[in-house]
């Protein structure tokens, strides 16, 4: 087994996916559909085989393999989602990401986010201080499909909105003080947010359900309706409008 702590191998992972995603889109050999398959194959791959290699006892949860539910008896499980936002990956921009996280209980308890067009890894065991908050409040969205419920808190609260790619990304946009409010309930699944969870909640930010209730990981249902990930000072009122 590694040395490294499962924050520093978190980091390390996502890092080293990253770098194979860039070298295979690099080639400019496969049309954007190939790529990306052979991104999340090329990725899941190196990402399953390192943990199974690393953390042997652990369970798994990928998007690109079959569950077999074998996790569910584990207390530490690990939720992979090896390229989060496909499309943006295939059309070269920035708002994509490589999740790797460690799910405790149930618990988003560490994890990675790399941004790999952007050269940067945030990680749940290196939190910083969120910068200054904007004023009126910025909110991420959906590129191509914002939910209609975003957009009336959007409104209510005179947002501007900030579409954006993949999940993690957009995650992310709230912890590097690029946006406020990151309000999604278009469903999603544990791979999709465990990871940026377990980075925003290292870096104080609100994470719960739009009800208000906990995000639990390693369930048998692994779709995930909805999120909210906002600074503190957003919680309330966010929750109380999108449940009006």
């Amino acid at each position: 087994m590694s040395t490294l702590t499962d924050a520093e191998l978190a980091a390390h992972l996502v890092d080293v996916a990253g770098k194979l995603l860039l070298q295979l889109r690099a080639c400019g050999l496969m049309s954007l559909k190939a790529l990306g398959k052979a991104g999340d194959n090329t990725a899941n791959q190196y990402l399953i085989h390192a943990i199974a290699e690393q953390r042997p006892d652990d369970g798994l949860l990928s998007e690109e393999s079959k569950d077999t539910g074998e996790r569910l008896s584990k207390s530490r499980v690990w939720i992979i989602d090896p390229v989060d936002g496909t499309r943006e990956y295939g059309e070269a921009r920035t708002d994509w990401a490589v999740h790797v996280a460690l799910a405790i209980d149930g618990v988003a308890t560490i994890g990675a986010v790399a941004l790999p067009g952007l050269d940067l890894v945030l990680r749940s065991d290196r939190p910083s201080g969120l910068p200054a908050a904007a004023t009126p409040p910025r909110m991420v969205v959906s590129r191509t499909r914002p939910a209609k419920e975003a957009l009336a808190v959007a409104e209510a609260i005179r947002a501007e909105l900030v579409p954006m790619g993949s999940a993690g990304a957009k995650a992310m946009a709230i912890v590097r003080g690029e946006a406020e409010i990151y309000l999604h309930t278009g469903g999603q699944y544990e791979w999709d947010s465990c990871a940026p969870v377990a980075v925003a909640s290292a870096y104080g930010l609100h994470v719960s359900r739009v009800d208000g209730s906990p995000l639990v990981y390693n369930q048998a249902d692994t779709y995930m309706p909805d999120l909210l990930i906002c600074r503190p000072e957003w919680a309330e009122r966010v929750l109380g409008l999108v449940n009006a």
